[in-house]
């Protein structure tokens, strides 16, 4: 039955005249103008996720603004795996006047545990203010150019990065023999 899914599948995406990695309309664009980028495909909803290189997200960051992704509606960071990489993920829209569905597209942007360093969008949406802050004081990304990087939700005497897989809480001692 699943493979039979599959098939269904596989045709409905050739009769819809899209290629096997299923790229979206931002995809396809910046392919065209010669924008490095890789379609990660799409959410449960239907929305284009692209991944971006750490080194081009600041001057993708600009031209999708311009291109009328005006609104950075979250911005959050993971820990991929233990010893792994470390994500930001930017969810954006593009808000425009008399439009019931507004287009949408998910920017992940890995960086290398051990320096991870990625360009601050603080400068082309304000909002990435205390977001970006939260996955610095969480997870330990370092977020280039932003003007205030500080911990906002653990004291500045705080040692690590909670959030990270492979953090071990300060002083933390477990229960061995709790009844």
């Amino acid at each position: 039955m699943r493979n039979t899914y599959l098939i269904k599948m596989t045709n409905k995406k050739e009769k819809c005249g899209r290629d096997k990695k299923m790229q979206g309309r931002l995809s396809v664009w910046l392919v065209k103008h010669g924008l490095v980028h890789r379609s990660l495909g799409f959410d449960y909803q239907g929305i284009e996720t692209l991944q971006i290189k750490p080194e081009d997200w600041h001057s993708i960051a600009v031209i999708l603004y311009v291109y009328g992704y005006n609104y950075l509606r979250s911005q959050c960071a993971y820990d991929v795996a233990p010893g792994g990489l470390l994500a930001s993920v930017y969810h954006l829209t593009r808000i425009e006047y008399g439009v019931d569905q507004p287009e949408e597209v998910c920017i992940k942007v890995f960086a290398p545990r051990s320096n991870p360093r990625i360009p601050s969008v603080f400068w082309v949406w304000k909002s990435s203010d205390f977001q970006e802050r939260e996955s610095y004081d969480m997870l330990g990304i370092s977020y280039e150019n932003h003007p205030r990087l500080k911990r906002i939700l653990m004291p500045e005497s705080w040692i690590g990065w909670p959030l990270r897989k492979d953090y071990i809480a300060p002083n933390f001692y477990e229960i061995q023999d709790a009844h």
